[in-house]
């Protein structure tokens, strides 16, 4: 099993396009995210991005256009923009404030602007 995952720790302040197979952000993101595997946001997690990914996990704030076969929104997930998955799990909570279009498949990809994130 691979288990190499790319990192942005609590300390990352990134822009720009990630591409891989798995990824953990905790810490700010703001670009394009394509991955063949799992997102996770952690609960300090803050990723403004266009995402096209298999699963998504999001303890954190996302905002813009995120296409998954699987999202999960965690307790404290805040998320903004449009959803697009196959499955969609949101645990109590958790804040969804997007056009979710939910057992379409992920293929389908027409981005939008990415909007920005909300002052907290």
């Amino acid at each position: 099993m691979d288990d190499k995952v790319t990192m942005v720790d609590t300390a990352g302040n990134i822009q720009g396009k990630l591409t891989g197979r798995d990824a953990r952000v905790q810490g700010r993101f703001e670009g394009e995210i394509e991955l063949s595997g799992r997102l996770q946001i952690g609960e300090g997690g803050q990723v403004q991005a266009k995402v096209k990914v298999d699963t998504a996990e999001i303890g954190g704030v996302y905002a813009g256009e995120l296409v998954a076969r699987s999202v999960i929104l965690l307790e404290k997930a805040r998320v903004e923009g449009s959803l697009t998955a196959e499955m969609l799990a949101v645990r109590e909570g958790a804040q969804l404030n997007a056009s979710v279009a939910c057992g379409g498949t992920r293929d389908k990809l027409s981005v939008p602007a990415v909007p920005r994130l909300g002052a907290a």
